[in-house]
């Protein structure tokens, strides 16, 4: 990599650095402390904040972070994606075939998006509104219900794919049955939603859909823990976005795998604190948010450290 080359980008989108032996010292942006403390290093494209501990893999994070969309169009231009050269087995060509799934929503399904919804449209209606999802909400996901068919008395949260077109959904008990969840005989290896999901800003990874809803830009994982070759974890990867991790707490175990799948691949990852709360769906939006603001930067060493403790 052009060390001239790149610290002249970099000067354009963190402001003028200075050398420092084999490093360039910046004021670091993310914690703004007064002095030059984000040393980065070229030649290993890798970047640390001796104050606050910001670090990662890719020099390209930094720019696309805090640098224009034109700072990032010369950075590629001149370096291309050195960061996904190193994952040669995500994007081999068995693993990067679409999965167009499609499927039809239940002919009973009845949208819950309208004024006038019918009077059995309700509970329903009724249930959402327990459950503090706003009007806004249900029109942005579509929700719906049915009253009757094989998903009788369950609200109908419809995932969309990049085309518009339904890749599957979720249906989701509101009268107290015994099973909360009956879903469709489909692959869960889509990304839930994908059509509102922005990959160049901070994703939220959370559980089930009622926690996407209340989180933002999320995608619910729904029970999985990710497998390597999801079509979740290559858009991640391919578009480098910036994860924060927000399962149940009742699911330890399953977060220390999404964890270890992400950190294989140097996705710049943060850990939400959810303690307190039964999910993300169950806390208010402010301290969702503030959390989101203290979230815990993780890495190799301190999920190392992180597994170590679980196991005491």
């Amino acid at each position: 990599m052009n060390k001239q080359a790149a610290k002249k980008i970099l000067n354009e989108a963190l402001g003028r650095g200075r050398d420092h032996g084999s490093e360039i010292l910046f004021k670091c942006p993310k914690c703004n402390h007064h002095k030059s403390k984000l040393s980065v290093n070229v030649s290993k494209n890798v970047f640390k904040c001796w104050i606050c501990d910001y670090r990662g893999r890719s020099i390209r994070r930094l720019i696309r972070s805090f640098g224009s969309y034109t700072q990032l169009q010369k950075w590629d231009a001149i370096f291309g994606r050195e960061d996904l050269e190193r994952f040669d087995d995500l994007f081999a060509e068995r693993s990067v075939e679409r999965h167009d799934q499609i499927l039809e929503l239940p002919p009973e399904f009845i949208s819950l998006c309208y004024d006038n919804i019918p009077k059995t449209g309700l509970y329903a209606r009724n249930y959402l509104k327990s459950r503090g999802i706003t009007d806004e909400q249900i029109l942005k996901w579509k929700i719906g219900y049915c009253f009757s068919g094989e998903y009788r008395n369950r609200i109908v949260v419809p995932s969309f794919n990049d085309d518009g077109n339904v890749s599957y959904f979720v249906a989701r008990s509101y009268n107290g049955d015994t099973y909360k969840y009956k879903n469709p005989r489909a692959s869960k290896n889509i990304v839930f939603n994908e059509l509102y999901v922005n990959w160049n800003e901070d994703l939220i990874l959370v559980e089930g859909v009622f926690d996407a809803i209340n989180a933002g830009n999320s995608v619910p994982i729904l029970g999985s823990t990710l497998r390597t070759d999801s079509s979740l974890i290559k858009k991640i990867v391919f578009n480098d976005t910036p994860v924060y991790i927000a399962l149940d707490p009742d699911a330890a175990e399953k977060e220390r795998k999404v964890i270890k799948t992400l950190l294989k691949y140097d996705v710049e990852l943060y850990k939400i604190d959810v303690t307190g709360y039964e999910d993300v769906g169950s806390m208010p939006k402010d301290v969702f948010e503030n959390r989101k603001q203290n979230a815990v930067f993780i890495d190799r060493d301190n999920y190392l450290l992180l597994d170590l403790l679980s196991a005491v």
